[in-house]
């Protein structure tokens, strides 16, 4: 998992590395980690007022930069470079940049965009000050674990037993234990919380047999008429915007009662999610799995 080695406050780890306190790292700064990002205003000035009409405010790509000072033995220096610069190096996908503040161990994926490593005479050495910048296109910070919750599709209770074959009366068990209810019915309904503090965006596994599979968060709405057999799983990625198939693209299965991928998201506190399908969808197999982190601005 990532930030497994972290075991302690102004830590970083990245690619393997464990930077900060007790290694050959001291962290000085990491300007861009706790700051918002920048931001896209949607404002525009009001005609012949003072003043503007409030916009959508769109947070921009998170830039972090992070100055640590190395105190490696002369000796063992050689090493220790070429492992940081192995790890810096340009990459063109995103990895995971988990940090710890506070008791606090946070996520962002990023790529570095920036690598400087004085070479002063202390630097040739083994104690240069090295400048790291990493960019991180989703600004948000995420929890480092994950968290799921699955529903099946609304059952109803069975109900009182009168008795078989005929009505022969209730059955209060022998002895007394009580009226038999039934089984207990399934809501389709799951629970899931965010503990951040800005919307995340989840990753929707919709497994068959189910016709027309439906996830609902109070009035948004993804829906696809497809029709899912018992081993299909539909895979909904409400950030990459994508819906899957067996690798298969499957996003023109959308209904128009269906929002973008993207809009799909889980606010801040507690929501519920409901998973619903095609009256003629009964089976109890049928499952929604929504797996998530919680995220902070």
């Amino acid at each position: 998992m990532a930030g497994e080695l972290i075991t302690g406050d102004l830590q970083i780890q990245w690619a393997g590395q464990l930077w900060g306190d007790g290694t050959d790292y001291s962290v000085v700064e990491i300007p861009g980690w706790e700051d918002l990002p920048g931001v896209d205003s949607g404002s525009s000035l009001r005609a012949q007022q003072i003043g503007a009409l409030p916009g959508q405010l769109l947070a921009q790509a998170r830039s972090i930069t992070c100055t640590m000072q190395v105190t490696a033995d002369p000796a063992n220096w050689p090493a220790i470079r070429r492992a940081l610069m192995t790890a810096t190096t340009i990459r063109q996908d995103e990895q995971p940049l988990v940090v710890q503040l506070a008791g606090q161990k946070l996520l962002v994926n990023a790529r570095i965009t920036r690598r400087a490593v004085a070479t002063t005479t202390a630097g040739v050495l083994g104690n240069p000050l090295v400048t790291l910048l990493w960019e991180a296109s989703d600004p948000r910070r995420y929890d480092v674990a994950e968290q799921s919750a699955s529903a099946v599709l609304p059952t109803v209770e069975t109900g009182l037993s009168f008795g078989t074959p005929t009505e022969t009366g209730l059955s209060f068990g022998t002895p007394e234990s009580g009226l038999n209810f039934g089984t207990p019915g399934a809501t389709g309904d799951l629970l899931v919380v965010n503990a951040g503090d800005t919307a995340a965006h989840p990753v929707i596994e919709l497994r068959g047999p189910v016709v027309t599979p439906t996830v609902t968060l109070g009035s948004v709405r993804l829906e696809y008429a497809i029709t899912l057999g018992a081993t299909d799983v539909l895979v909904v990625d409400t950030w990459a915007g994508t819906v899957t198939l067996g690798g298969q693209s499957r996003i023109s299965t959308a209904t128009n009662r269906s929002v973008p991928e993207g809009l799909f998201t889980i606010p801040p506190g507690q929501s519920v999610i409901n998973f619903r399908a095609d009256p003629s969808s009964t089976d109890p197999a049928a499952q929604a799995t929504v797996r998530w982190r919680s995220a902070y601005m």
